[in-house]
Formats: structure tokens, sequence, C-alpha cells
């Protein structure tokens, strides 16, 4: 796999893995936490997928085994949404918001870690469902915030991307029942996990 390949894992190892590893280190020395945050930021925005390459490097170097796809999905429980796919705006529309895409990606998160087990996996499938609804009607509740006709036109398009992409992970979800191949399934979160980021984006930065 080379940088930029259409994978969500690519776009993902930045905001899962690296950077709370960088708020970490903020405790020990604020400022070469900084720095590395901001100069990874800047390669990850030149060049989508670079964060991906180095994490990979390391981990080929150590020669250890690892499901990347599946392993960004279990992390991504772990991390606290960063700034860019937060809102910052105090009324409780934008905060609902905030708790809603929260909760999805902890809820797809729990995935690489129930898939085996049938029972348990068939009632978290419920649970994303629900959590997928209730996120649409948060996003729908904040577009009456968004100003004028362009920014309400940018939300409307990320909401119609993010139920194809709700639609898309269902489609595997039926496959993988029939076919039993978990690593589509990884990978089909990974991506609605993006879809939900960039969604949260998009409404930050007509809004904020």
């Amino acid at each position: 796999m080379t940088m930029g390949d259409e994978t969500p894992v690519t776009s993902l190892v930045l905001p899962v893995i690296l950077r709370p590893i960088l708020n970490k280190l903020e405790t020990q020395n604020v400022i070469a936490a900084q720095t590395l945050k901001s100069a990874l930021s800047k390669a990850e925005n030149a060049h989508p997928g670079i964060t991906y390459d180095l994490l990979l490097g390391i981990v080929r170097r150590a020669e250890l085994s690892l499901d990347m796809n599946a392993s960004v999905l279990r992390l991504q429980g772990a991390a606290t949404d960063c700034d860019e796919y937060r809102s910052t705006r105090s009324e409780d529309a934008f905060q609902e918001l905030n708790r809603k895409s929260a909760a999805l990606k902890r809820i797809l998160s729990r995935i690489p870690d129930e898939i085996t087990d049938r029972k348990t996996f068939l009632e978290t499938i419920k649970e994303i469902a629900s959590a997928i609804k209730k996120l649409l009607d948060a996003v729908n509740e904040v577009t009456a915030f968004i100003p004028g006709v362009s920014g309400k036109q940018a939300l409307d398009q990320r909401k119609r991307e993010f139920v194809k992409c709700s639609k898309r992970f269902s489609n595997t979800l039926k496959e993988y029942f029939k076919e039993g191949q978990a690593k589509a399934v990884f990978i089909s979160a990974l991506f609605l996990i993006r879809q939900t980021n960039v969604m949260m984006r998009t409404v930050k930065h007509k809004c904020e």
C-alpha cells in the first residue's frame, strides 16, 4: 500500500494513534509535543497518508504482525476526539452533535472484539443502527444554525455521503454473515468513522 491509497485507515492514523500519544507527551514537554503535532499535521495535509506510511514503516521494522484496520478501529474507542472533529459552540444542538458523533465512533470501535461472538455482535449492530439515526437527527438540529444557503448545501451533501456510507456498511454486514470476511467489516466501519469526521469538520467550518 502506498501513500494516498483510497482506504480510510490512512486518514485515521494521525487522529486516532499519533495525536493521543502526542497529547500524553504534552504533559512532559509542551513545546516538543506541539512542534511534532504541527509538523505531522502539515505533512499529512500536504501528503495525505504520510503518517500511515510512517507508522507502517515502524511496524515493519519492529517485525510486528499487526492488522492495521482492526488496530485503528479498536483504538478509536480510547481516542478522545481532537478539536478538528468537535464543535466548540455552546448551544445544546452542537453539544449533542459532539456526543452523538463520539458515541457512534465508540460503538464502532468495539467491532474487532465482538465480531466473533454472534449474539453480542448482533446486539452491537442494533446499537450502531440506533447511533447512526441519532447522529443524523443531531445533524438536522444543527442545520438551522448554519448561515447562508451554500453552508447548508455543503452539510446536506456530507449528510448524503454519510447515509451512502451507512448503507454500504449495512451491505457489508450482510456479506459478512454469508462469507465471513471480517476485514471488509473493519474497513467499512473505518469509512463510516472517516465520514463522521468529515461531517463534523464541515459543521465546524460553516458555523465557527
